[in-house]
């Protein structure tokens, strides 16, 4: 091989480990780094609305992690403090009931709010997207979230919670809303709104603990997207 291109080659291999190491560890970094304490100020409602001092989330935890580590670089998983706190905080308890279950957080809306597309509402930084749990073949696993799947918005479920060997992990999604209703509560939130397709309803109710869901207040009519491959939550500041 002519030494330019093993040159070329060479520095182009740079670059890529180069890039990759910033967007593995660039969000967690920006903050250590740059993020302070102030606290977050919400503004307007869901759809039109802002944030000031919008935190972001840690891109993984020991039962979590971010749907795309770019996306949470460029700032499209940031939310108000106490959303963040009550997040961290319900992965926390869920991690206690059973430290097997794994989670993956979606998109949320950037850090100083305003029109995120292509979604409808998270402007104001209350609002967050959680991406199913499932099981492969019994196993439980992060949702898969590639740029092919639309980082697993594009993944259609059935009505009984299956997509090929992925089973919805009911139990563990409903110990999650029952973590983060009670993590919001503790952190002067309350969840306002859950969206999931209305199929899945009854098969949330029918697991561990599922019937103390119906409290939530659940949209009953479908939205103008897909709401089975994530759970849409709005929270909404108390106190």
């Amino acid at each position: 091989m002519p030494r330019k291109w093993s040159e070329n080659i060479g520095f182009f291999g740079f670059l890529s480990a180069v890039f990759t190491l910033i967007v593995w560890v660039g969000n967690d970094y920006w903050i250590e780094v740059f993020e302070d304490d102030e606290p977050s100020v919400s503004a307007g409602k869901v759809s039109n609305g802002g944030l000031v001092n919008g935190k972001r989330l840690p891109s993984s935890g020991p039962n979590f992690q971010t749907y795309s580590r770019l996306g949470s670089l460029i700032g499209r998983t940031c939310v108000h403090h106490a959303v963040r706190d009550t997040i961290v905080d319900s992965y926390s308890e869920v991690f206690q009931v059973n430290p097997e279950w794994r989670f993956v957080y979606g998109e949320t809306g950037w850090c100083t709010g305003g029109p995120f597309e292509p979604h409808k509402t998270h402007q104001n930084g209350l609002s967050v997207d959680f991406m199913i749990p499932i099981r492969d073949n019994g196993v439980s696993t992060p949702l898969p979230t590639w740029p092919w799947n639309k980082w697993g918005y594009n993944l259609v479920f059935s009505d009984s919670g299956k997509l090929n060997d992925w089973v919805i992990d009911f139990d563990a999604l409903v110990a999650h809303l029952h973590a983060l209703d009670k993590a919001a509560k503790e952190h002067g939130l309350k969840i306002e709104k859950v969206i999931l397709e209305p199929p899945l309803h009854d098969e949330v109710f029918k697991a561990k603990d599922g019937k103390k869901l119906k409290r939530l207040p659940w949209m009953e009519k479908a939205a103008w997207v897909r709401h089975d491959n994530h759970y849409h939550v709005d929270f909404k500041v108390v106190d």
